[in-house]
C-alpha cells in the first residue's frame, strides 16, 4: 500500500512540473524541486532556480513551449524513486522568419528523492526521441541547412535546429531512444536506487 502511495505522489510531482511550468505559475513550480535540484534541457543546463528565471524571461518575451505527458513508471527504493514519464514538447517559433511547430517525443527521466517527508525532483534528464518540424501557415514553405540539421542527434535534431535558429546554443550528445549515452543514464538510476552519493552526472551550462 506505502508503495502504491509514493507512485501517487511522485505521478502528482511530474504533472505539477508541467501544469505549474507551462502556466507560468513559477512559485508553485519551485514545490516541485528539492533545494539542489538540477535541471537538464536542450537549450539549458543547471539548478532549478537559474531554470526558472530563464523560463520566466522566455515566457515573457513571447516564448512558447509547451509539455504534453503520457504513460509513467516509478520505480521506489525506500526514500529514492526513477520515475519514467512519456512526454511530448511543442514548441513554436519563427525559423528563417516562418513560423513553425516542432514536437518532440520522449520522457522525463527523474532522479527523486523524500527529504523530510516530501518527495521533491533532485535531477531531470529527459530522453529525446524522435520529433518534427512543422509550418504553421501550409501556404508557406521552409528550406533547413541540411548540415546544420544533421549536426544534431536524430532524437531532437529539429528542435536544436528551433533553438539554435533563436539563438541558444544546444548541446549534441543528450541521451536518444538507444545508444550509450542512453545507457549510462540508466546506470546512473540503478545507482541512485542503490544509494548513490549523487544523481549522476551533472551538466555545465553550455551557453
Amino acid at each position: 500500500m506505502a508503495l502504491h502511495s509514493d507512485n501517487d505522489t511522485i505521478r502528482k510531482l511530474v504533472e505539477d512540473w508541467a501544469l505549474h511550468r507551462d502556466s507560468a505559475q513559477w512559485d508553485r513550480f519551485a514545490t516541485v524541486w528539492h533545494a539542489d535540484g538540477w535541471m537538464t534541457a536542450t537549450w539549458f543546463q543547471g539548478p532549478f532556480t537559474e531554470f526558472i528565471d530563464v523560463s520566466r524571461a522566455a515566457f515573457e518575451a513571447g516564448g512558447q513551449i509547451l509539455h504534453f505527458l503520457g504513460g509513467f513508471t516509478c520505480d521506489v527504493a525506500g526514500d529514492r524513486a526513477i520515475a519514467q514519464t512519456k512526454m511530448k514538447i511543442e514548441q513554436r517559433a519563427p525559423v528563417h522568419g516562418t513560423l513553425v511547430d516542432v514536437t518532440c517525443t520522449g520522457r522525463f527521466y527523474d532522479f527523486v528523492e523524500r527529504r523530510d517527508g516530501r518527495w521533491g525532483i533532485v535531477r531531470r534528464q529527459p530522453i529525446y526521441e524522435s520529433d518534427r518540424m512543422d509550418v504553421v501557415d501550409p501556404a508557406q514553405s521552409l528550406r533547413l541547412d541540411a548540415a546544420a540539421l544533421a549536426s544534431f542527434p536524430p532524437g531532437y535534431r529539429h528542435l536544436g535546429y528551433l533553438q539554435e535558429d533563436n539563438g541558444h546554443r544546444v548541446m549534441r550528445d543528450l541521451p536518444g531512444l538507444r545508444g550509450s549515452v542512453v545507457e549510462k543514464l540508466y546506470e546512473e538510476g540503478r545507482a541512485w536506487l542503490e544509494g548513490s552519493a549523487t544523481p549522476g552526472s551533472v551538466r555545465v551550462n553550455p551557453s
